[in-house]
């Protein structure tokens, strides 16, 4: 008999990814009050960086080697250092009041991806 957790894709296995999936419907719940007159400005960039994350950690995944899913997970820790500025200007013009519980998911992602990469270049031989 298989094992639930072997029949998952290998990003869907993550810590690091399925916390970036509970911080981008954090995010869309959350930017659905901002003013009507963001929606293609500030809303949009910030849920494209938020979908950015998990997208990247996922295509990170699947790739052969572990330069390319090294890569990957530095493009997704950038969108989250994007999305990070991104809610901290929402903040500072009076769109958003301070979420700590947001940036309590960022900071946890942020570690998650750090430990991943980390994990994944002592594994990868050095030149």
């Amino acid at each position: 008999m298989e094992n639930r957790e072997s029949s998952k894709r290998p990003h869907e296995r993550l810590d690091a990814w399925r916390d970036s999936m509970d911080l981008v419907e954090a995010v869309y719940t959350l930017t659905a009050s901002l003013p009507q007159s963001e929606r293609f400005g500030l809303t949009a960039q910030i849920r494209r960086s938020a979908v950015s994350i998990p997208s990247n950690i996922a295509e990170g995944a699947a790739r052969r080697s572990t330069p390319d899913y090294l890569r990957f997970l530095s493009i997704a820790r950038g969108s989250l250092a994007e999305l990070d500025t991104q809610m901290k200007i929402a903040e500072r013009v009076g769109y958003l009041d301070s979420s700590r519980s947001l940036e309590e998911r960022i900071d946890m992602v942020f570690a998650k991806l750090t430990a991943l990469m980390n994990a994944l270049s002592r594994r990868e031989p050095q030149p």
